[in-house]
């Protein structure tokens, strides 16, 4: 798959507001905790990850002309992630609130920010033309804006011949838009690849079972490779060249499994995009997201053990991953 063009990673660019109390939060009182301001947004996130992996990439989408959106832009810039921005004097860059329990399970609030109102004529056409491949997240399809915008960036870049993925993003927003209602919108979508963790494919799918949800989403988008993300049960790949199989997940104790899914598929698309192999890319995705859940945060800075695991299953030589993010601790 060599010299085709960048990954192009279209939708929510925020902040995380992480918080990880001591003790249960109960109505009225007060406790401690750990809380980190740092940037988020699942598309911005996996642009992100790409990157770190060795793939070049590209984030399109819209943020406020403020001081939060100067910081994300900042953010990316540093990470080496070419950023394709809309600018907007009336919508606040956005911000997400992630609650964070003891087991590192997280919640998360999602405010309606700049990233939610992504028109169609403010697409950069050339940056979406001359994109290898273009990731989606079902952030941009739960309302329109930005759902047009997205539907037009995807029917751009697949006619210009770019690969494309999709992340059914959240079981609970499925849920709350009706299945149906969901489904009708991804059925159209021409994506060669879908992300689903084990509660979106149950609340697309109706099946409780990882497997049988699978058989279900691959009779039902028998083109794409599905890569359905089970946690600690790793991940099932299974698609029209590629048979079913599990790729295991590592041991790395859970801290917070904020931004997990986004570091796993942009580890994964860097290497498929790379060498055009699934379970080599789902190996590598493994260690990234295993070394993201044991840290704290969606993109926490790079280490020496980062770089050794991009080096030893990824597409890069060791020592090659270079990173300064902004952060802001409060």
């Amino acid at each position: 798959m060599a010299g085709r063009g960048p990954l192009v990673s279209l939708g929510d660019l925020a902040w995380d507001v992480l918080a990880k109390p001591d003790t249960i939060l109960q109505p009225g009182g007060d406790t401690t905790g750990r809380m980190e301001l740092l940037g988020g947004g699942s598309a911005a996130n996996l642009a992100v990850w790409a990157r770190r992996a060795g793939y070049p990439s590209t984030f399109v989408g819209k943020i406020g002309r403020d001081r939060f959106g100067e910081l994300a832009t900042a953010d990316l810039e540093a990470e080496g992630v070419q950023a394709e921005l809309t600018l907007s004097s009336q919508h606040r860059t956005g911000v997400i609130l992630a609650l964070i329990d003891q087991r590192g399970q997280r919640a998360m609030l999602t405010g309606q920010g700049a990233d939610w109102e992504l028109l169609p004529e403010e697409l950069p056409r050339e940056v979406l033309t001359g994109a290898g491949h273009l990731h989606l997240t079902a952030w941009s399809l739960f309302r329109d804006p930005p759902r047009a915008a997205a539907l037009e960036a995807a029917r751009l870049a697949k006619a210009a011949g770019a690969t494309l993925s999709l992340d059914p993003g959240s079981f609970q927003m499925i849920q709350q838009m009706g299945r149906e209602n969901f489904l009708e919108i991804v059925d159209n979508i021409p994506f060669d690849i879908i992300f689903p963790n084990d509660d979106e494919a149950r609340a697309m799918s109706h099946e409780s079972d990882p497997e049988r949800a699978m058989t279900w989403l691959r009779q039902r988008y028998p083109n794409a490779l599905v890569v359905l993300k089970l946690d600690e049960e790793g991940a099932l790949l299974d698609g029209p060249t590629q048979p079913r199989t599990r790729v295991s997940a590592t041991r790395d104790h859970l801290l917070d499994a904020t931004g997990a899914g986004d570091s796993f598929g942009g580890a994964f698309l860097a290497g498929w995009l790379a060498h055009g192999d699934a379970v080599r890319a789902a190996e590598l995705g493994a260690q990234v997201g295993g070394w993201v859940v044991s840290r704290f945060g969606a993109r926490p800075p790079a280490d020496d053990e980062l770089r050794a695991r991009l080096a030893s299953v990824g597409i890069l030589a060791p020592g090659a991953v270079s990173t300064a993010p902004v952060a802001a601790t409060l």
